[in-house]
């Protein structure tokens, strides 16, 4: 919910309760007001007429009540009903028969409470209308003795029809002042707002445009808005230095790791070269002299080989450092469609070649035929290579096995050890630069950079890896690839990532 329309809502509600709050208090009052001069109206007249009843003795010897109707006011919302508590009798003026207008019978009930001063109004509705009945006790002067009770209805349609018409005005003009009232809240919560949104749009146009030299213009007044707006330009400004210092800082780094592995690629090789110039002179040396020198010669031959191997492992530093500043300065390599198969076959045949003490088996690769992939295939060929040299130096005895698997738009490389393996909670660090996992750190050489370039070059192959591993049982790599194109129609096919496997990185 947005705040503009919470802001309504409360107003709304607020305004609402002031306007029932008040519109039931003036209908309340009135209420009172009214009734109450009506009540003290019925008493006076009431009891003047109550007053004028005398009982007389007929000639059974009992009191009849019988009012004087010259006494009566002349009022023609009046009706007076007399009920003989001794003979039964009732006695209603006018005629009931004659205005069709019947007040309801006193029953005893009624007249305990009206006895014991409960009941003296009552509201009845005779014959459609509503009247407002008094109760008057009639006592004989000497005895004290209830002779009967009289009944004053007075009509009341007018009082009603007035507080009925007050109610529908009431809620009338509540309504409409609530809608008035919702709808200028909605307006004026808008126009307040309305700076606001300008901040939000303006800040998501340099999101969007990664842009931080522009700023939020406001013309407004300095008040809270401004002083949010001067706040984010602050801010801004803020980000601008220390995103451009962060910049410069990293086109350094890759500047210097580009440079600094571009000038050490050549003196390393020089240095590969010479060892081994220099190893291939000392043994033809050692095969014309005599012990001495061969025991010499074997260990200037030991450091030619401890400087050659260092050499080496540093030229891989090198390409290796190289090959993540180009991915660090966004470089773009090139792409074609790649046939996997061939790629393939040349991996497995090279990968015999590689140091390993595991045996290198080969499996099912049908899946592959005919498949092409998008990419490039010198990286293609760097990144199976990391798997697999990895995969040889982790494993000191069992086996290696690279196969493929397809499933729905994808093709799989799975390369399987049956090495060291890892715990599962090192998985999400193994693409890491520089990690190695804890059990190798310091028994297998290696920078920790592998992992990372391959994981780059997946990435550029719109690819994903998946790893299962157990330690002390093995580790398997699945490479997965979308396919381009297949040999029997070479058109492409449906990328559907929504069908990768489960345990992607």
């Amino acid at each position: 919910m947005s705040i503009r329309l919470r802001l309504t809502l409360w107003y709304t509600a607020i305004l609402s309760a002031t306007l029932l709050l008040l519109g039931l208090g003036l209908y309340l009052f009135l209420h009172y007001i009214y009734y109450d001069n009506l009540k003290s109206e019925i008493q006076q007249q009431a009891g003047g007429v109550a007053s004028r009843i005398k009982p007389q003795l007929n000639t059974l010897g009992q009191y009849s009540l019988i009012p004087n109707i010259r006494d009566l006011p002349k009022t023609n919302n009046v009706i007076y009903q007399v009920t003989n508590l001794v003979t039964g009798e009732v006695i209603s003026l006018p005629d009931a028969e004659q205005t069709g207008m019947k007040i309801p019978d006193v029953t005893d009930e009624k007249v305990k409470c009206i006895l014991n001063g409960q009941c003296q109004f009552e509201k009845v509705s005779i014959q459609g209308y509503s009247f407002m009945v008094y109760y008057v006790p009639l006592v004989q002067q000497y005895t004290g003795n209830v002779l009967g009770i009289m009944q004053a209805a007075y009509s009341i349609e007018q009082y009603e029809s007035l507080l009925a018409l007050l109610r529908l005005v009431l809620t009338v003009i509540g309504l409409i002042s609530v809608l008035i009232a919702a709808s200028v809240g909605w307006f004026l919560a808008r126009k307040a707002l309305r700076p606001i949104e300008q901040v939000i749009a303006a800040t998501n146009r340099i999101e969007n445009g990664v842009d931080l030299d522009n700023r939020i213009e406001y013309n407004g007044p300095n008040d809270e808005i401004g002083e949010l707006t001067q706040t984010i330009n602050g801010m801004l400004g803020r980000l601008q230095n220390a995103y451009t210092e962060l910049e410069d800082a990293y086109g350094a780094q890759r500047r210097f790791v580009s440079d600094a592995s571009h000038e050490l690629r050549t003196p390393l090789t020089t240095i590969r070269g010479n060892m081994e110039l220099l190893e291939k002179m000392w043994k033809q040396s050692a095969l014309t002299s005599g012990e001495q020198d061969n025991a010499k010669m074997e260990l200037t031959l030991e450091a030619m080989h401890d400087i050659s191997g260092e050499a080496e492992r540093m030229s891989r530093l090198v390409n290796d450092l190289l090959s993540l500043a180009r991915a660090d300065a966004g470089f773009q390599m090139t792409k074609d469609e790649v046939e996997l198969q061939p790629l393939l076959d040349e991996i497995a045949r090279k990968a015999q070649l590689l140091p390993k003490t595991a045996e290198w088996i080969v499996g099912q690769t049908k899946a592959a035929e005919g498949v092409y992939v998008h990419g490039n295939e010198d990286y293609l060929r760097q990144l199976l290579f990391i798997f697999l040299e990895n995969a040889f130096k982790y494993t000191e005895q069992g086996n290696v096995r690279l196969d493929t698997l397809r499933h729905g738009g994808q093709i799989g490389i799975r390369i399987e050890d049956t090495g060291i393996g890892m715990d599962k909670s090192e998985i999400p660090l193994i693409f890491e630069r520089f990690y190695r996992a804890d059990p190798s750190r310091g028994r297998k050489s290696g920078t920790g950079l592998g992992l990372s370039i391959a994981k780059w070059i997946i990435d550029e192959h719109q690819g994903s890896v998946e790893v299962k591993t157990r330690k002390d049982e093995g580790t398997t790599f699945i490479i997965w690839l979308p396919i381009a194109a297949e040999w029997s129609s070479k058109t492409p096919q449906a990328r559907d990532n929504s069908l990768r496997p489960r345990n992607q990185v």
